[in-house]
């Protein structure tokens, strides 16, 4: 398998995990899917097996002391890009997970931040602060939902 070829992989891949977030977040196998570290595991391989091939030892030593021209110079290769870009993957999916998670303990409305992070991830999580603030200023009554209360806090 070519580097295009994981590269188109691993934006595929993703696709069905976003999905269910946004348009399915309250279906049951959603929420056994999203809870599990799978989803992460062939993209974190793929990574790993870009980011092995992708240093050199210039580059490497260049990566060592970031500078803004080497790091365009560094990603100005397809290996690079593709690891940068398989790196973007795994993190955004990661946060998407969490937004989708913090949504499903306290009740408060995500798809508008699980898009948004998508394809912008750290837009999503400003979104998911702002909407979380929000949220709590104008519901006095809002309270964080947390699935793991002792069980006094659970008996009404």
């Amino acid at each position: 398998m070519d580097i295009t070829q994981l590269f188109n992989i691993a934006n595929i891949f993703v696709l069905p995990f976003w999905a269910l977030m946004i348009l399915l977040p309250n279906w049951q196998v959603t929420r056994r899917v999203m809870e599990s570290y799978i989803p992460f595991l062939p993209l974190a391989g793929a990574y790993l097996y870009l980011f092995v091939t992708s240093i050199t030892p210039e580059n490497a030593q260049a990566l060592s002391n970031p500078q803004l021209a080497d790091i365009a110079h560094f990603f100005a290769d397809e290996t690079a890009a593709a690891t940068g870009w398989i790196h973007f993957l795994v993190m955004d999916l990661f946060v998407g997970r969490w937004i989708y998670g913090e949504g499903q303990k306290t009740g408060i409305w995500t798809i508008h931040s699980l898009i948004l992070c998508l394809f912008a991830g750290p837009l999503g999580v400003l979104s998911h602060i702002f909407t979380y603030w929000i949220t709590k200023a104008i519901s006095p009554n809002f309270e964080r939902h947390d699935v793991a209360k002792s069980p006094q806090q659970t008996v009404s």
